[in-house]
């Protein structure tokens, strides 16, 4: 599911966030703390949220 405009750069980004225990978490619980955390840094100061989103075109809070 990558997409084609997603350098490599990205992909190596990404892969901080899967490996995050707060993403990973809010991606699977969907609820509590974690889950509005990420939410909220998601787009503008997390480089590796932002990354994610880049590479499997969803947010980091969301499931894969």
């Amino acid at each position: 599911m990558n997409t084609p405009h997603a350098s490599e750069l990205d992909r190596k980004l990404a892969q901080v966030c899967i490996m995050c225990p707060v993403c990973r978490h809010a991606r699977k619980q969907q609820k509590g703390l974690a889950y509005s955390f990420v939410k909220g840094i998601e787009g503008g100061l997390c480089p590796f949220c932002r990354a994610y989103e880049r590479v499997y075109g969803k947010k980091a809070h969301e499931r894969r």
